[in-house]
């Protein structure tokens, strides 16, 4: 397997964090977002993903773009460990959570819009940060409230063992506080995503582990 990332992508991150726990080893081919007007933009790429984002997740003659795609066919070829276990009520629960930060949160702070604001809007740093951090706190609020009402939630967002929610909601909040958003306003977010980064599959997908961290 080969893992096209950006290791500050919170989408490359979340599937890291799925190969990491499914045990599987991959080649890790950068492709920094930033660089030369970002190399995510250069054909070569792009004949890869077409939408010029990463990851992408290449397996034998399978070219696999979209993270939640990604490890969704990571579950479905690699079963074990089970990252959507439980009832059907179930797996829709942790889906739910995992589509809420990938379709809710996430869209609205990604590097192609953060650079849209800068670079076409012509906002400055104060108010590009001002933006992440609205969106980011109302989604992390909602996000909150679900969690801690929830007996479903335990040491991670279902019971103890790894999720699909887990795999998003750790990302995440990495970059909530690297835009310095104050994590500690969402109690439940706080506890379970630092308990999930102290996992060895979580730790080795983090960004500073990475061999383009910078």
């Amino acid at each position: 397997m080969k893992l096209y990332s950006y290791f500050r992508s919170s989408a490359a991150y979340r599937v890291r964090i799925a190969l990491n726990l499914k045990g599987l080893s991959y080649d890790y081919a950068p492709i920094h977002l930033l660089r030369d007007g970002g190399e995510q933009l250069k054909p070569d790429y792009r004949a890869l993903s077409p939408d010029g984002i990463v990851p992408t997740l290449i397996d034998g003659d399978n070219v696999i773009n979209q993270s939640l795609a990604i490890i969704e066919y990571l579950e479905e070829t690699h079963p074990e460990p089970a990252l959507l276990p439980g009832t059907p009520t179930d797996r829709a629960f942790i889906r739910s959570i995992a589509l809420q930060v990938a379709c809710e949160i996430h869209p609205l702070n990604n590097t192609r819009v953060l650079q849209y604001l800068t670079n076409e809007v012509k906002l400055d740093d104060a108010a590009k940060n001002a933006w992440y951090a609205r969106w980011v706190e109302s989604g992390l609020d909602a996000l909150e409230r679900r969690l801690v009402s929830d007996p479903r939630v335990g040491v991670l967002c279902f019971g103890d063992t790894p999720t699909l929610a887990d795999l998003c909601l750790v990302p995440q909040v990495f970059n909530a506080r690297r835009f310095k958003v104050d994590v500690s306003r969402y109690p439940t977010i706080e506890r379970v995503a630092d308990h999930a980064a102290t996992l060895d599959a979580f730790f080795r997908a983090a960004p500073a582990q990475q061999p383009d961290a910078e």
